[in-house]
C-alpha cells in the first residue's frame, strides 16, 4: 500500500543559536481535508448505522471526553489513540518557589494509537525532481 505525502522545504532557525543561519527542513503539506459531514457519510456507507446514529455516537464521545479531561483523566479511544490534558509553565529554581501562577497555558495532548501511528512507520522513496515523497511498506 502506498501513500503520497506532499511536502515543502522551509527554513528554520534554532532559537537557542540565533547567530547561526537557518537550516532547511521538510514540512508536510495537506492535500485537502475531511470535514465532519464527509466523515459521517463515510462511516454510514461502511456500516449499518444511519448518519444520525453516527453523529449521536461522535457527540457522545465528545461529551464524555470533555467530562473525563476536566476530571484529570486520560481518555483512551482504542486504536484511535488517547487524549490527556498537558500544561505549559514558566520554570522555577526550586519546587518551593513554584506556584500555579507560573502555569501559562493548558492544551490537549493526542497520542495516536497503533493503527494510526503505523502509517508513519513506512519507508521513503524520493521522486526525482519533485517536492513529493511516497511512503510505502514492503510486504
Amino acid at each position: 500500500m502506498a501513500m503520497t505525502v506532499t511536502y515543502s522545504v522551509v527554513p528554520r532557525k534554532n532559537p537557542a543559536k540565533k547567530d547561526e543561519s537557518a537550516k532547511y527542513y521538510a514540512q508536510a503539506q495537506a492535500s485537502g481535508e475531511l470535514d465532519f459531514e464527509e466523515l459521517c457519510e463515510g462511516i454510514t456507507s461502511r456500516s449499518t448505522c444511519t448518519e444520525t446514529d453516527v453523529r449521536a455516537a461522535i457527540s457522545g464521545i465528545l461529551y464524555e471526553a470533555k467530562r473525563a479531561l476536566k476530571a484529570g483523566r486520560i481518555v483512551r479511544l482504542g486504536d484511535l489513540g488517547s487524549l490527556q490534558i498537558g500544561l505549559n509553565s514558566e520554570g522555577a529554581v526550586s519546587v518551593k518557589e513554584f506556584s500555579s501562577s507560573l502555569i501559562t497555558a493548558a492544551h490537549i495532548i493526542f497520542r495516536p494509537g497503533k493503527t494510526l501511528a503505523d502509517i508513519t512507520k513506512m519507508g521513503f522513496k524520493i521522486l526525482q525532481n519533485s517536492l513529493m515523497i511516497i511512503l510505502y511498506r514492503e510486504i
